[in-house]
């Protein structure tokens, strides 16, 4: 699953530790999300849509749709 992240945070002018202490959660989370190595739970992507003010949809990217 593809994901606009890391664009997201950058936009923001945020370090990945700053948004993992926002999120509550490891800095080493959000890397691993932005580089496609782990999957959200369903509320941590609730969350992260919601402080950058997209939908989930928005920041996450099903591969297999695009297909």
């Amino acid at each position: 699953m593809k994901n606009r992240l890391e664009e997201l945070r950058l936009a923001r002018g945020m370090k990945q530790d700053e948004l993992a202490e926002v999120m509550k959660v490891s800095r080493q989370t959000i890397s691993s999300l932005e580089n496609g190595r782990y999957n959200p739970s369903i509320l941590l992507a609730l969350r992260l849509a919601r402080y950058f003010g997209v939908t989930v949809e928005e920041m996450f990217i099903d591969e297999e749709e695009e297909a």
